[in-house]
């Protein structure tokens, strides 16, 4: 069965962004190793599952990476553009964009549909709400947390929709010359 990773950015203090959705929190100037702990997370992906409103600046910020050769992403871009996406919605009728397709049903039964095909892994991006349902459901098999150097006080967080405590296992936490720190948990299976 495939594997749905989760990557995502965070602070020190567990928000993905601020209390209005601002994210200037986030460390940008990564180095070599940390685009290459990237590349080898999404490398063995066919499938990119999002949350509508994350799709709407995620897809086309990374077509337009795609098409232009000097952009410093353009590796990014072009794997990015290149794999399927999967956005879930309950209001769009079709999707906008190009190599995309809509999940309208349950989240649950969608993702788990997914995974029972063939095909690599399948790595979720998204906001609070998305990627907070995802965690509550018990979806995640690969949590990629990059650890910004930054705490917000309040803000949107992941973990706030648990009805209760979900044990994870650490395998690896990895820290970069920028300040971020890449925490990889799986769940702990019983």
């Amino acid at each position: 069965m495939r594997k749905l990773k989760l990557q995502v950015q965070m602070t020190v203090d567990g928000y993905i962004a601020g209390p209005n959705g601002e994210m200037d929190f986030m460390v940008w100037d990564w180095d070599d190793e940390l685009k290459q702990y990237v590349t080898d997370i999404t490398e063995p992906v066919d499938c990119i599952v999002l949350g509508r409103k994350l799709a709407e600046g995620f897809i086309p910020h990374w077509a337009a990476v795609a098409v232009d050769p000097h952009h410093p992403e353009f590796a990014a871009g072009k794997k990015f553009t290149g794999t399927p996406k999967v956005v879930f919605s309950k209001t769009l009728h079709r999707p906008q964009w190009d190599n995309t397709v809509l999940a309208k049903g349950d989240l649950a039964e969608e993702i788990t549909n997914l995974k029972k095909q063939d095909g690599k892994d399948i790595i979720a991006y998204g906001g609070a709400t998305f990627v907070s349902a995802l965690i509550k459901q018990g979806l995640i098999d690969e949590f990629h947390l990059f650890i910004n150097p930054a705490a917000l006080g309040s803000g949107m967080a992941i973990f706030r929709e648990l009805d209760g405590k979900q044990n994870l296992t650490l395998v690896q936490s990895t820290s970069f010359d920028c300040g971020i720190v890449v925490l990889h948990y799986e769940p702990k299976r019983n």
